[in-house]
């Protein structure tokens, strides 16, 4: 199995959880800032694990703009499994998560989308609530299969 993990990290969690999981999983497994990704760093990927931190409600820009460059169906056969890092807190459910953006932005392109996962920061900058990173690798096994 091929597998991609894309993220943004701004204080470093996000590259933590995405570091979890790319050791998490067997095969090919290749990780990349979302800024050094493209669409040709998909072809024959089977698995996509796409994170970022939830930044205004949403994924960051670099996250945002790798989405951007895939294009219609260019997800074909890809299993994408977004997941983000955010504060444990009710006053931005309202608005959303860097998560949800994932989804919407890969809706139409192809993809079989997989339960997201979620991971806790303590504060704005961190560090990551204890047991995050070993809880993202655990979710990636179940994933991966």
């Amino acid at each position: 199995m091929k597998v991609l993990v894309v993220y943004d990290t701004l204080y470093g969690n996000t590259e933590k959880i995405a570091r979890s999981i790319a050791g998490a999983v067997k095969g090919e497994v290749k990780i990349l800032r979302a800024s050094e990704a493209g669409p040709a760093d998909l072809t024959g990927v089977d698995l996509l694990f796409v994170g970022s931190p939830t930044q205004g409600a949403r994924a960051t820009k670099p996250v945002q703009e790798f989405l951007d460059k895939i294009p219609a169906g260019g997800l074909r056969n890809v299993r994408v499994a977004p997941f983000d890092t955010r504060m444990k807190t009710i006053f931005f459910k309202p608005f959303g998560y860097a998560a949800g953006s994932i989804e919407k932005a890969v809706s139409g392109k192809g993809s079989t989308l997989i339960t997201s996962g979620l991971f806790i920061v303590k504060g704005g900058k961190g560090p990551l609530a204890d047991g995050e990173e070993a809880r993202a690798a655990e979710w990636a096994r179940g994933i991966a299969g």
